[in-house]
């Protein structure tokens, strides 16, 4: 079960998707072009119901199989926005809209998807159904919680669902997966330290937010290391800090600090939530002002099902012959949300030697391509063999 030659056939189409993708890239839910190009495809490539609008801008397709004694139904999902930053790679098909690139693969997601859609479409080789599922706004808009909120696992069906991400460092179209917690939960705060202001030749007439900030910054550290049990994860960074006074004399009458919470498991997710909450508001009391307190729970902890993950590692065993064990990632990813809804499983494959994801050098190696459409198809056709 090697990579399958159709995909090699069909290369040079996919990565022209693919660059075409790379050139007009969309952020979050404004996947306008990139929406109607797959619905577009989905149709020419004559998929039994194509549908738009789901979680606002998503598209999904329905393929069935030549039988469907089975009755089973799977969800392959990608991911299809952008991230707001500026390309840097000098790329003949470089981003030509300002602040905006893929710079994390997205498009090479959605192209790999369509080539195993049109793939899957042409030979039918399963017995069920599977649907197709491309999201909008992975990159920090929640698109995928809009898509389960909207009922698409209960409106088609859905019964197991898969995604995949491609990995800069992993050896180009390798895989690597591994059970239980995967990604972290990524959870956002604010803190708003408020004192007294007035002039910095006078400290003992102020309670000085800024001295407080910083004491508050060195205290969060401890949740990780006086208040976490050592074998469990968690990360706090506070990656903001902006005071109300831009001059050189004047003590402000606030600061404001803005970081995240990373996490892996509910227990911990909580027990950062209340500790960040009870260490603002004792640090600023004890210097004499006082905290104000925001936290944001962002995407969840994404945990891949035992008996999907295994599978999935089966199938990926067989095209490169190997399937690494992933090690934990305390980036987000929001396919934890369809994961929340139904088992399955989420996988890297191999990038090769690139920068990495979220950097304006990044580009997605075409040369995966064969190797990640290979995989769809493969959980596809072994998870429902033609009767």
């Amino acid at each position: 079960m090697p990579v399958k030659n159709r995909f090699a056939e069909l290369l040079p189409e996919i990565t022209e998707w693919r660059r075409d993708l790379h050139e007009n890239p969309e952020i979050l839910f404004d996947t306008h072009r990139t929406s109607a190009l797959v619905e577009e495809k989905l149709k020419a490539f004559g998929c039994d119901e194509v549908v738009t609008g789901i979680g606002r801008t998503g598209v999904v397709g329905v393929i069935k199989g030549k039988s469907n004694g089975s009755g089973k139904v799977l969800g392959l999902r990608a991911d299809m926005d952008a991230l707001p930053m500026n390309e840097e790679t000098g790329l003949d098909y470089a981003s030509k809209t300002p602040n905006a690139m893929h710079a994390c693969g997205h498009d090479g997601h959605t192209a790999m998807l369509l080539g195993a859609a049109k793939y899957l479409s042409e030979t039918r080789n399963f017995d069920g159904t599977v649907v197709v599922i491309f999201q909008p706004a992975e990159e920090g808009g929640g698109g995928g919680r809009e898509m389960c909120e909207d009922g698409m696992m209960e409106r088609f069906g859905i019964q197991e669902v898969y995604g995949m991400h491609n990995w800069p460092g992993l050896p180009t179209g390798q895989f690597a997966i591994r059970p239980g917690a995967f990604f972290a939960a990524t959870d956002q705060f604010e803190i708003f330290v408020k004192g007294r202001g007035g002039h910095a030749a006078k400290p003992h007439d102020t309670i000085d937010p800024t001295v407080t900030a910083a004491h508050l910054v060195t205290m969060l550290q401890t949740i990780a290391s006086r208040n976490a049990d050592p074998i469990d994860q968690v990360v706090v960074s506070v990656t903001s800090i902006e005071s109300s006074s831009k001059a050189f004399n004047v003590i402000p009458m606030q600061v404001h600090l803005k970081g995240t919470v990373r996490t892996m498991s509910p227990e911990m997710r909580n027990l950062a939530e209340t500790r960040l909450k009870a260490v603002a508001d004792q640090v600023c009391a004890a210097m004499g002002g006082e905290a104000e307190v925001t936290y944001y729970r962002g995407y969840p902890c994404m945990v891949n099902s035992d008996a999907q993950t295994e599978f999935a590692a089966d199938v990926a065993k067989g095209i490169s012959g190997q399937c690494e064990d992933a090690p934990l990632v305390m980036g987000g990813e929001d396919f934890a949300f369809m994961l929340e809804e139904r088992p399955g499983a989420y996988i890297l494959v191999g990038n090769g030697d690139s920068a990495n994801v979220h950097n304006p050098a990044y580009n997605f190696n075409d040369e995966a391509i064969p190797a990640g459409c290979s995989w769809w198809a493969e959980i596809v056709e072994r998870r429902m063999p033609a009767a």
